[in-house]
């Protein structure tokens, strides 16, 4: 058996990141993978700027004066002259920092005297530093930094970085095609009569909707009769059509498992058996060229091997960097009576138990029960050989 690490580091080594791009609006970049490194053209902010409304000021005028007239009034998007000796300017939150201004004063620790004049407080020269209250250029982005790096995959905060910097539009690797198909002679659409010893086919429409969750392109094939024949005749069209071919269950070596020897006719296969539970059954290949991931059938093996092991390698395949997930350590609220042989991925739920974030178990930890992933937050990782006890601190991967 291959650990679960030699396992998920062998297949993200087989990956081959595509070279395939195109430049996409802002608009539709969300969930894309850069495919080149962001450089800012210009300082944000690109010039000093008041960080709230009230009065620019010169402190060393405060020192014999606790009261100033006011020469002028700068709104944001303006830019004010040279702040005269002796005179504060009325200044508004964003405004651009005029000439001889070291500090902003927040309206609030002023007085109106007059339509011309404002008192402040005592001794403030003493209490204000330079540069209080302003945003100095550049604070938050230097011009000509690299400001999202090439393979970063793009979220909603992404976005709003490239537009403060004057892009509308970047270069990103265009979506993975991932081709899907469905066998097995006991499945059954939903929505059709559920007859004696027949099941419904989640997977098909887990995979159909976690696929463009993830930022791919999905091409589902429906539902291919349960025979060498269809089976190859499927694969080799699902090959032609997709930069990667996924199916659920069906690479056993029983006499109704057409998948391995329609794979073995057209390419090559590879079946692994992870030191993991659930989806210990795992397959790697290519059809003619194209890459094949088979995953178990049973619905949580087929969820937990999605999520931890073909997520990570489509995810290198589309460029992007930073693919294996990261955990978080939580106190367990469960024990465990006896150490396992295999990893275990448990479905958990992160609860609040007595002031503290702690993680429990769903009750029926079975490859069947597909409840259980949507009761639960994310895995609860049990090391192999190891027994688990109240408040011991353990890995949780988010789902």
């Amino acid at each position: 058996m291959k650990t679960f690490d030699q396992a998920l580091s062998h297949l993200i080594e087989q990956a081959t990141p595509s070279q395939k791009t195109t430049s996409v609006s802002l608009n539709e970049a969300v969930g894309k993978t850069l495919a080149e490194d962001i450089i800012s053209p210009i300082n944000v902010p690109p010039h000093d700027n008041s960080m709230m409304d009230g009065y620019a000021i010169a402190i060393h005028s405060l020192k014999n004066a606790t009261s100033l007239p006011v020469s002028q009034r700068i709104a944001a998007g303006e830019i004010g002259k040279p702040l005269q000796a002796g005179t504060v300017a009325r200044i508004f939150t964003g405004a651009a920092i005029p000439e001889n201004v070291d500090a902003v004063v927040m309206q609030e620790q002023t007085e109106v005297l007059n339509d011309k004049s404002i008192k402040f407080e005592q001794n403030l020269a003493k209490k204000y530093p330079r540069g209080l209250n302003i945003r100095r250029k550049g604070e938050d982005i230097a011009k000509n930094n690299v400001i999202l790096r090439k393979g970063h995959c793009l979220k909603s905060q992404d976005i709003g970085l490239i537009a403060s910097v004057g892009f509308n539009e970047v270069l990103v690797y265009q979506p993975l095609t991932i081709a899907t198909f469905t066998t097995g002679c006991e499945l059954i659409e939903p929505g059709k009569s559920l007859e004696v010893g027949k099941i419904f086919n989640a997977n098909r429409y887990f995979l159909a909707s976690e696929i463009p969750n993830s930022g791919f392109s999905l091409i589902d094939l429906g539902v291919v009769e349960d025979t060498l024949k269809a089976t190859t005749e499927a694969m080799q069209q699902a090959s032609k059509i997709a930069d990667v071919v996924i199916t659920t269950g069906g690479v056993s070596v029983g006499e109704e498992d057409h998948i391995k020897p329609a794979i073995e006719q057209l390419g090559q296969l590879d079946m692994w058996k992870v030191k993991m539970k659930p989806g210990k059954p795992l397959a790697y290949g290519h059809i003619n060229k194209t890459p094949f991931i088979g995953l178990p059938g049973n619905p949580v093996s087929a969820f937990a091997t999605f999520k931890l092991f073909a997520l990570p390698y489509l995810k290198t395949m589309q460029g992007q960097i930073d693919v294996v997930p990261k955990p978080i350590y939580l106190k367990a609220k469960f024990e465990t009576n006896k150490a396992q042989f295999r990893r275990e991925f448990a479905r958990g739920k992160i609860i609040n138990h007595s002031g503290e974030t702690q993680v429990e178990l769903y009750s029926n930890q079975g490859s069947g029960v597909l409840s259980s992933t949507v009761w639960a937050d994310g895995f609860v990782v049990i090391p192999e050989d190891t027994v688990i006890q109240q408040g011991d601190k353990i890995a949780f991967y988010y789902f």
